[in-house]
């Protein structure tokens, strides 16, 4: 089975010598099929990236990778972001190359920009047809990391007013996939210019994804 070349550097990520290398690892971006937009929210995982270094001293590239999902190169990113409004689509190949980087060590998050949810499910299913969504209590570790969520996901944007909830994929024991449903934080995440968000709301949805990248790094 194939494992994510260069996972040896997560243990590496935090609290680093001076001596080490500017950056040490990247982010990526999941390209799929299907017709949704996984392009959407351009600045996030960048301004994530930033927000990361800063406050739990990781050493991540701002400048993330892109990455198709029935590619080879996923296995050289860590964690992989997904996003989008619309449709999903896996071939058997591709749901077949996400399912051995998820076994391998990686790590997904997928963020519901608003519409991805019924396709994403169903894409999901074709990777991990043993395994179904189960929302995480609050008492989960991924909230109570670097920042303190004693509610869960923080509420970014309205969409359908429904509160957020946070799904996982758990295959044998280990988080795989986290999905943010109803919460929209790679909007959160976007230079402030974009959304025009309240400060606080940014701030809210920059800590919980250091909370979620910080989360599958050490876990």
């Amino acid at each position: 089975m194939r494992t994510i070349v260069g996972y040896a550097f997560l243990a590496m990520s935090f609290g680093l010598h001076a001596q080490a290398p500017p950056y040490t690892l990247k982010l990526a971006l999941l390209k799929y099929r299907g017709g949704g937009d996984w392009y959407a929210n351009p600045t996030s995982l960048k301004n994530l990236s930033e927000f990361c270094n800063t406050h739990l001293q990781t050493r991540i590239d701002p400048d993330y990778a892109t990455v198709d999902v029935g590619s080879s190169e996923i296995f050289n990113y860590p964690f992989i972001h997904m996003t989008g409004h619309g449709n999903v689509v896996f071939s058997d190949h591709e749901a077949k190359n996400l399912r051995q980087y998820l076994i391998g060590g990686g790590f997904l998050h997928i963020d519901d920009n608003y519409g991805m949810d019924p396709y994403v499910r169903v894409a999901m299913k074709k990777v991990f047809p043993e395994l179904e969504f189960v929302e995480l209590p609050f008492d989960h570790p991924i909230y109570h990391k670097a920042f303190e969520f004693k509610n869960g996901l923080p509420k970014i944007h309205e969409h359908d007013g429904k509160p957020p909830q946070g799904f996982g994929l758990i295959y044998q024991g280990r988080l795989v996939c986290f999905y943010s449903y109803e919460t929209d934080l790679g909007d959160g995440w976007e230079d402030p210019e974009v959304h025009n968000d309240p400060e606080y709301k940014r701030q809210q949805a920059l800590k919980m994804g250091a909370n979620i990248v910080q989360f599958a790094f050490e876990q």
